[in-house]
């Protein structure tokens, strides 16, 4: 027997819901709106919290870091009547245990919940994993909370780690705080089983920027190379690949290495064994490896230019950091901790915050994220000087005329003076087409040039345009292009 919680606008689905749990033996309470529903989780403690998506008051997906970050940690199934696929991969990635369609069968719900309240029975059961040293990572939003769950997880192991997110959000901090909370950092807080080290290589954190690898050395500067291996090589060295022996191994910005290189790599990955340049035997290496990335890898994969194999190995266990404009909570501490932090750096005396400032950084976007804004703090004092408060207009200029601008947006204002129009002139304007008109042309003129391209032959015009045989046909019939039913007679007696 649990509690379960059900946040639904319908009052026949959430009468339904209550008859089903109540019959299975739990304890249910309701709410038909997202704002109570979020009151009565904060109030109670959840085992399990049935959410609908489409709310009077706003999505229930937004409700999901919130009532995961709860001190109960309720498993929370999404029960939506109008599932997406995006709605899906959102509700997995920010810890949703299930996501089912209403129209899925009460045998399958069941299911879901059963195995939901398995899996909290034996969490409660289990030994909490032990507390994680941060280092530098500053921010608890509820955005970030799963990632330093996966970051306890990842420390406790030996899995692959992928660590993904924009540019600036922090990845490395990331990879770092996992190995010194591992087995392989000296004073790693993680009890687990002795590795055999390699006493050189204790506690060893070695990056390779796959990004900045010069292309005719790549092999060199991960394996190492013999005396004599290449012009230049006057004595042997020993690569990355042997200095992180015992330590860990990080892959920054990962989707960037060649695919050559990709190949030799996956078998190092999986053999801990590897080659130096221009030596006759192998040798072997004990890394852990935690790989980032900014990039979309899987793109990158069906672009053919990241190996699928390798990229399984890869992501064992996958942290995907939130950018900054998703966590702002922590806009404000981030601020005070890198003040103090460059401030005592520089051998300045202590900032104040003007609050219009606090509010003009919540408000900013940041696409630089965490990067971004230390950069900015490091300006500001610059400019600063021995100001004692922080204002505004101690801000980069192109940060305020984007506040400013920002401010504008949604008030129904309208500009004063309309710009002048310089990217054609009149007569050109004239001479456009509706779009309506223009499609069409475009995709008459593409179905005769890949027909042509073709030869007309449909097998090999389906492939190339990723269209189906049917739709060709339907288009080929609206467009006059041909006898399609003679192009099929023609290919079926081929």
């Amino acid at each position: 027997m649990g509690n379960v919680l059900v946040i639904d606008d319908d009052a026949a689905v959430c009468d339904a819901l209550s008859e089903l749990l109540s019959h299975m033996g739990h304890i249910v309470d309701t709410a038909m709106r997202r704002e109570s529903g979020l009151e009565q989780a904060t109030s109670h403690a959840y085992d399990v919290i049935l959410l609908d998506v489409k709310m009077p008051d706003g999505n229930g997906l937004d409700l999901l870091p919130r009532l995961k970050a709860l001190p109960s940690d309720p498993e929370v199934i999404i029960v939506t009547g109008y599932g997406t696929a995006k709605a899906a991969e959102f509700a997995l990635k920010n810890g949703a245990w299930d996501y089912l369609e209403k129209k899925a069968s009460v045998e399958e719900l069941i299911a879901s919940i059963n195995r939901a309240f398995h899996y909290q029975k034996e969490k409660r059961g289990s030994e909490p994993l032990a507390p994680v040293k941060r280092e530098r990572i500053i921010g608890n939003s509820p955005n970030m909370r799963p990632c330093f769950d996966l970051l306890a997880q990842a420390a406790a192991s030996e899995v692959n780690v992928l660590i993904t997110g924009e540019t600036g959000t922090g990845k490395e901090l990331f990879a770092r705080a996992i190995h010194t909370n591992s087995p392989r950092a000296a004073h790693g807080t993680v009890a687990a089983a002795p590795l055999k080290r390699n006493p050189r290589a204790e506690k060893n954190f070695v990056v390779v920027d796959c990004a900045a690898l010069p292309e005719t050395l790549v092999e060199s500067v991960l394996f190492g190379h013999e005396k004599g291996a290449f012009t230049g090589a006057d004595q042997a060295q020993d690569g990355l690949v042997a200095q992180a022996d015992g330590g860990t191994l990080f892959l920054d910005e990962v989707g960037e290495l060649p695919l050559p290189v990709q190949k030799n790599f996956l078998r190092v990955l999986q053999e801990k064994r590897y080659r130096p340049v221009g030596s006759k035997r192998e040798r072997k290496s004990n890394f852990r490896l935690v790989a980032a990335t900014h990039r979309d890898l899987d793109q990158l994969q069906q672009d053919d230019m990241f190996r699928q194999d390798l990229l399984f190995r890869l992501r064992a266990l996958t942290i995907e950091l939130p950018p900054l404009r998703d966590r702002r909570e922590d806009i404000k501490e981030l601020v005070r901790h890198h003040t103090a932090r460059l401030c005592r750096s520089y051998k300045m005396g202590p900032k104040e915050f003007a609050p219009d400032l606090l509010e003009a950084l919540m408000s900013y976007p940041w696409p630089g994220n965490v990067r971004e804004l230390v950069n900015t703090i490091d300006s500001m004092l610059a400019v600063a000087g021995q100001d004692s408060t922080l204002f505004p207009k101690h801000l980069p200029l192109h940060i305020r005329v984007k506040i400013v601008c920002n401010s504008f947006k949604g008030q129904g204002s309208e500009p004063e003076t309309e710009p002048p129009c310089t990217d054609a002139s009149a007569t050109e304007v004239e001479s456009l087409v509706s779009f309506k008109e223009y499609r069409m042309k475009a995709e008459k003129k593409y179905l005769e040039d890949l027909m042509a391209g073709t030869c007309r032959n449909i097998a090999k015009a389906c492939k190339i345009s990723g269209i189906s045989r049917s739709r060709l046909y339907e288009l080929l019939t609206k467009h006059q292009i041909g006898d399609p039913a003679e192009d099929n007679a023609s290919q079926q007696a081929g």
